[in-house]
């Protein structure tokens, strides 16, 4: 303390009596003091989260499968990235790509301008599980015209394959699960249809009691891009080109 008052030329505390105690010129000091300590620890804050924010890549997906093989892919090569994500419409996915609102993109189309880079992520083709017993459990295809009518159990997190099943089954009715668990659940005992993908991360067992059938519909077979902006961070144009390398 003494330094201190030796620094600033200023005498901080009374010292006359038994008990010391901040004179006006301490108070003054002390009120500097907090305002200092405070701009320190909120600079500290914003850093921390300038940090964090170099290892977060935004994403937006049409679908939940191309986004986890994009974790998949870079999970390994980019340990201290987190990847953050959000479902959105193939419009909203363009949109926010070209402006710039997130890192990356996942569509079922190229962006076609100079300002957005693309590379094909994956394929992705849907079937239908029935059960053994079902009239059409015998054919090695199935259409979505031969199904329309069926109830089938249907996860709602599905992304843009929901534009599919309310477009070609406009007769069906969708008994729709929330929570992917009770859903994988369900789809273990329930005597009701529903679909399943070929990407290598569908993590739903097909009982033993049940077929699939390929879906042979041109919409039920998507391929997905991954989309960058020129613009983008360098560590969200390290993971694009590390995608399109493999």
């Amino acid at each position: 303390m003494q330094r201190l008052e030796a620094e600033l030329g200023q005498s901080l505390i009374d010292r006359s009596g038994r008990h010391s105690q901040l004179n006006e010129a301490g108070k003054i000091a002390l009120d500097y003091a907090r305002q200092i300590l405070r701009e320190e620890r909120l600079m500290r804050e914003a850093l921390n989260v300038y940090a964090r924010r170099q290892n977060v890549l935004s994403v937006a997906t049409v679908a939940p499968a191309p986004l986890w093989r994009l974790t998949a892919q870079l999970v390994d090569h980019f340990p201290q990235t987190i990847l953050t994500s959000q479902t959105l419409t193939q419009e909203d996915v363009e949109r926010s790509i070209i402006n710039g609102q997130i890192d990356l993109g996942i569509s079922t189309r190229p962006v076609m301008l100079p300002t957005v880079r693309y590379t094909q992520l994956m394929t992705e083709s849907l079937s239908v599980v029935l059960p053994a017993t079902h009239p059409l459990a015998g054919r090695s295809t199935l259409s979505a015209a031969e199904l329309d009518g069926e109830t089938f159990l249907l996860y709602s997190q599905i992304g843009f394959w929901k534009s599919y099943c309310d477009t070609l089954f406009t007769h069906s009715r969708f008994v729709t699960q929330e929570d992917r668990t009770v859903f994988l659940q369900l789809a273990q005992t329930t005597n009701l249809l529903f679909f399943v993908s070929d990407a290598p991360q569908n993590d739903i067992d097909t009982p033993a009691d049940k077929v699939i059938a390929p879906l042979r519909d041109t919409a039920a077979h998507a391929t997905f891009y991954l989309l960058v902006n020129n613009d983008a961070r360098p560590d969200a144009q390290a993971a694009f080109d590390w995608v399109a390398a493999q």
